[in-house]
C-alpha cells in the first residue's frame, strides 16, 4: 500500500514568519509607547528603519522582510478577512 504523498508549501512557511515578524515588531512599538500602526505605515511608505524601534530586535526584523513582500502580504490578508 502507497503512502500518501505529504506537500508543503514553502510560501505559506514564508508568510507564516512575516506574520510572526510583524506581530513581534507591533509589540516591541507598543511597549515603547508608540503608536504602532502609524510607525509601520511610515516605515513601508518611506523604507526609513528609523521609523521602528531598536527595541527587543524590531529593526533587524523588520529589515528581513522586503517591502514589497509586505504590502502584498498586508493587502492579501486584508481582502482575505
Amino acid at each position: 500500500m502507497q503512502e500518501p504523498t505529504i506537500s508543503f508549501s514553502i510560501h505559506e512557511d514564508r508568510e507564516k514568519e512575516v506574520k510572526q515578524i510583524l506581530t513581534t515588531v507591533y509589540d516591541a512599538l507598543r511597549q515603547k509607547g508608540y503608536n504602532p500602526i502609524n510607525q509601520i505605515v511610515g516605515y513601508i511608505l518611506s523604507e526609513d528603519p528609523t521609523y521602528i524601534t531598536t527595541y527587543n530586535n524590531a529593526r533587524s526584523l523588520i529589515r528581513r522582510v522586503d517591502r514589497d513582500e509586505l504590502l502584498q502580504l498586508l493587502v492579501k490578508s486584508y481582502l482575505n478577512d
